[in-house]
């Protein structure tokens, strides 16, 4: 999970994430950054604009290299060692239904493993991070005349601080420092009033408004993030207590913590029943091992092994240390009417 500074973290310590965000990924917005704001007039929300020129495009498509993006994570990236690839060989048989999973490489393919990806980022000091992402989301039920979206989660702001992250970009599919589906700038972003309020970041997540959302633009070759990811459904209640649920992410403890398990090469898998938090009910957990980088990962509700398809339910956000619980436990944001704002904000964007 990422911080809102990257110095309040040490090394292998898991930690709440910084603004989760729902990304709704179609074609940028044909509207001039200015216009972005009058957009959300009245909504509480609080816009930013992000690569709104094709230069822009084109320069943050080019920053993020593949070992840009093997090292982003790492709190001294000129001294730390370019992770080696994970090539775990994929499995080709369905999980059985309702297994418990700790935490492991998926290797069972669908449709999960296009939607999942991970979001790249530059912090305020230069600094690169990553932290996991979620495309193709359809509600329930959809008006015909709109696209389907797609949703992530990353630290997009600091909490109380016009600090917003930069060079934001979205691979799905994401594996061993490859775009095996291309790359997404973020054209557009906003957070919810409550978030902008909040005096800390772990006090937004424990309120469950760890939340925002942003709009995509078009790929180096033109393609719409909703072609390559496909769909999966999206629901804006809470799972109920002891459903079974998966979450997926893109850990990376072991870029500063040699005793760490993921280096954030390959997506991760977790399963299990779900609880609620102790500390903030608004949070549903499971047991997982994952950590930094995970924040943002689709929880998954009613999840098919066969097809990689469910109903994402909530968003990655921090693990028992804030959130309390039994150990090795990690907690997702439920979506709920604050998610709904964001989403559907960016889904009625001209387009």
């Amino acid at each position: 999970m990422s911080t809102n500074t990257r110095t309040r973290t040490a090394p292998g310590r898991r930690a709440a994430a910084a603004g989760a965000l729902l990304i709704t990924a179609a074609t940028a917005v044909a509207l001039p950054p200015a216009a972005f704001a009058a957009t959300a007039g009245g909504s509480g929300l609080s816009v930013h604009t992000g690569a709104t020129t094709a230069p822009e495009r084109a320069r943050i498509d080019a920053y993020w290299t593949p070992d840009r993006m093997r090292l982003a994570g790492a709190l001294i990236p000129e001294i730390t060692p370019v992770p080696e690839d994970d090539h775990t060989p994929a499995d080709p048989r369905p999980l059985p239904a309702d297994t418990p999973d700790p935490g492991a490489v998926w290797t069972h393919g669908g449709a999960v493993e296009r939607s999942v990806g991970r979001l790249f980022f530059t912090f305020s000091d230069g600094y690169d991070g990553s932290c996991t992402a979620h495309g193709g989301h359809r509600p329930e039920p959809l008006h015909r005349r709109h696209r389907p979206r797609t949703a992530c989660a990353v630290p997009v702001r600091r909490a109380a601080a016009d600090t917003w992250r930069h060079n934001l970009y979205f691979v799905p599919g994401y594996r061993n420092g490859s775009k095996p589906l291309g790359g997404f700038s973020v054209a557009v972003m906003a957070t919810s009033s409550a978030w902008d309020t909040a005096a800390t970041s772990d006090e937004a997540a424990l309120g469950g408004h760890d939340a925002a959302t942003a709009v995509l633009n078009r790929s180096a070759d033109g393609r719409r993030v909703a072609d390559v990811t496909g769909s999966q459904r999206i629901a804006f209640s809470p799972p109920r207590e002891g459903e079974f649920t998966h979450a997926f992410g893109y850990p990376k403890d072991r870029l500063n913590n040699p005793e760490g398990k993921y280096t954030g090469s390959r997506m991760i898998h977790c399963a299990g029943p779900v609880r609620t938090s102790p500390a903030a009910p608004p949070l549903r957990g499971t047991t997982c091992d994952m950590s930094h980088g995970a924040s943002g990962g689709p929880q998954f509700a009613a999840f098919d092994t066969r097809t990689g398809t469910g109903t994402v339910v909530g968003v990655t956000t921090t693990t028992e240390e804030l959130a309390g619980g039994l150990p090795g436990t990690l907690y997702a944001t439920a979506l709920g009417d604050a998610a709904r704002q964001l989403y559907d904000w960016a889904r009625y964007l001209p387009s």
